[in-house]
């Protein structure tokens, strides 16, 4: 019983929480940049390279016999998988980028200092007093 308590308290915590709402994103912003890479990037710049789909290129290291599909070595996808992780790398550079901007304008900004408390101003009227006399 006290291992089932304790996983309940651990996952119920909102680092936990958090973090999996973090994965779930992720997971989507991923479809999104292989989509983007995919629909949008990679049909022009294979063009630009003479008509090539990236997704077609592949050495074939053995061919096919009878219902034996051929053996091929897809450097295509692996090369449209390193655009999709190059995109998603710089995408969250830029985010962390600007987080961290955004906290040094908090940091930079003047902090007005809190007000003397009662006691404070009391000594500080006593120590004015006490310099007059």
């Amino acid at each position: 019983m006290a291992i089932l308590q304790e996983f309940r308290e651990f996952a119920v915590k909102g680092n936990m929480v958090d973090m999996a709402v973090g994965i779930i994103i992720g997971a989507a912003f991923g479809k999104i940049v292989s989509s983007f890479v995919g629909d949008v990037i990679m049909p022009p710049l294979g063009i630009l390279i003479g008509g090539i789909n990236f997704t077609d290129l592949a050495f074939t290291l053995k061919d096919a016999a009878g219902k034996i599909p051929a053996v091929t070595l897809n450097y295509g996808r692996f090369i449209q998988t390193l655009v999709d992780f190059t995109i998603v790398a710089f995408t969250i550079f830029i985010v962390i980028k600007g987080m961290n901007a955004m906290k040094k304008m908090e940091a930079a900004a003047p902090s007005v200092p809190p007000e003397p408390t009662r006691e404070e101003q009391l000594l500080a009227e006593i120590r004015d007093i006490l310099k007059q006399r």
